[in-house]
């Protein structure tokens, strides 16, 4: 039987709420989505940007929720459908809850932002710390204004650990998140020039970031890339705030825990670091440099947070990409002939130019075999304001540093970047994804290697799901791994 998460009359104190229809016993769950919803759940009508929670609180109790918390200028319409939790504002209730999660737990929480990284750290601290607890963990990238509040509500008194990723567009944002959260340790991968529109240059943006560290818990810990530009900036903010410990990361050598070898491999990484003073030696499932350096950040968050550094580094050589975030698939041309095999490198959730060169560094420390190419599919990096065409064309050098042969783009701000490569490098441009997935399709070839990668508006996730379903191979199929 599932966790008893709130009682029934244990909601009506943190949501402010008056009850019609008797309180459940307990709740095992929080929705604001009835495609997920599980039976014994509690719904929350949430207005989003194009619907209504509350033109769903019918289908809520369809599909088993035990009550749901609407407005009072709802109520008395949908009262017949079951038990409801009648609030002011829907969303506010859910940050009441929220609170009221972070104020009852034990657990050691960790909050994690960044400009790039923060989801592929937050879910390298979620495998290392479900290995030595029970966790709880952002879902997806429920990173907003109502995912964090979400998370805090679906926090169980049991866990032993948490895990909050916390993102921004504007000024403020973070700040608000965490004053709900207020982890132990708090969490800075990087600093980049992204959401550029809103913000007059990158060390606005850091003074942003920097806002995580206002919502730490006296005594804390912040942990900031030192390999950064706008480091001093970052570690101003961290020695004002409430945390005791100022830890670093990074290449550099005067990180607390910095980077002392990465060799590459298909698909993990073989990394030595010093730590604190302490040499370790580990391997990493996940490949990728900017990978390896996460990896020291979440050494000093997990260690921070009470694990050990060898059994940080077990968990970390099970950790494997997730979809659109460097994940790998053998694909091929004709599926009844292995020869005709290629690698499909899906990078397609988000990209800004920093993540952008991450992943065109991770295509170049891919190897294709026989005649193969490596091939770079690439969408428009949105947000970045008047500078995008030149952040675009910079791509440029990082495209021929990592010997790309063949670069396909989508959309009106990557034409900058194509019209600047050599002839022989321009495989295609076209002004949208759908448009130019057949170009990509009826070039790829055995040993291949293509990696597609844009800002989700972009829809280059939608251009890699169609390879795979084009080219999907008749079982699921592994890239062959060395030992180590």
């Amino acid at each position: 039987m599932s966790e008893i998460l709130w009682s029934g009359l244990g909601l009506v104190a943190p949501l402010r709420a008056r009850v019609l229809g008797l309180p459940p016993q307990g709740v095992t769950g929080v929705s604001i989505d009835t495609r997920t919803l599980q039976p014994g759940d509690l719904f929350f009508a949430i207005q989003g940007e194009r619907s209504d929670g509350h033109d769903f609180v019918g289908a809520a109790f369809e599909r088993g929720a035990l009550a749901a918390v609407v407005d009072e200028a709802h109520a008395d319409a949908l009262k017949h459908f079951g038990t409801l939790y009648v609030v002011r504002d829907v969303l506010k209730a859910m940050e009441g809850l929220g609170r009221a999660a972070r104020k009852r737990s034990k657990a050691r929480i960790i909050a994690v932002t960044g400009s790039v990284g923060k989801t592929s750290t937050k879910e390298m601290l979620r495998k290392v710390l479900s290995d030595a607890g029970p966790t709880h963990a952002s879902d997806k990238s429920y990173n907003n204004h109502w995912g964090v509040p979400l998370t805090l509500a679906r926090l169980p008194e049991s866990a032993r650990y948490a895990v909050f990723e916390i993102g921004m567009n504007h000024a403020g944002e973070i700040a608000a998140l965490v004053d709900m959260v207020r982890p132990h340790v708090a969490v800075v991968t990087h600093v980049a020039p992204v959401h550029l529109e809103h913000f007059a240059g990158v060390e606005d943006i850091a003074r942003a970031k920097a806002e995580i560290f206002s919502g730490v818990v006296k005594g804390g810990v912040a942990i900031i890339n030192r390999d950064v530009e706008t480091f001093p900036i970052l570690k101003a903010a961290a020695e004002a705030s409430p945390a005791r410990y100022v830890l670093s990361f990074g290449e550099d050598v005067a990180a607390d825990a910095h980077l002392t070898r990465f060799d590459a491999e298909a698909t993990f990484s073989r990394v030595s670091a010093r730590l604190l003073g302490q040499d370790l030696h580990f391997r990493l499932g996940a490949p990728g440099r900017h990978m390896a350096v996460n990896a020291l950040a979440v050494l000093l968050a997990a260690r921070a947070a009470g694990v050990d550094f060898p059994a940080i580094a077990a968990s970390l050589a099970e950790v494997a990409p997730a979809q659109g975030r460097g994940s790998r698939e053998v694909l091929r041309r004709d599926r009844d002939d292995a020869a005709s095999a290629f690698l499909l490198i899906d990078e397609s959730y988000n990209a800004n130019p920093a993540s952008m060169r991450a992943a065109i560094d991770l295509l170049g420390a891919a190897k294709p075999s026989g005649k193969g190419l490596r091939i770079a599919v690439l969408g428009d990096m949105l947000e970045l304001g008047t500078a995008a065409p030149e952040l675009h064309v910079a791509l440029k050098d990082d495209l021929e540093r990592n010997n790309v042969d063949l670069i396909f783009a989508a959309g009106p701000l990557t034409r900058h970047l194509f019209d600047a490569l050599p002839p022989q490098k321009r495989g295609a441009w076209a002004e949208s994804a759908a448009a130019l997935e057949p170009m990509v399709a009826e070039t790829l070839g055995a040993g291949d290697v293509v990696m597609v990668k844009g800002s989700n508006g972009s829809k280059l996730h939608a251009l890699a799901a169609g390879l795979k379903s084009r080219f999907a191979a008749p079982e699921p199929q592994q890239v062959e791994e060395s030992r180590c």
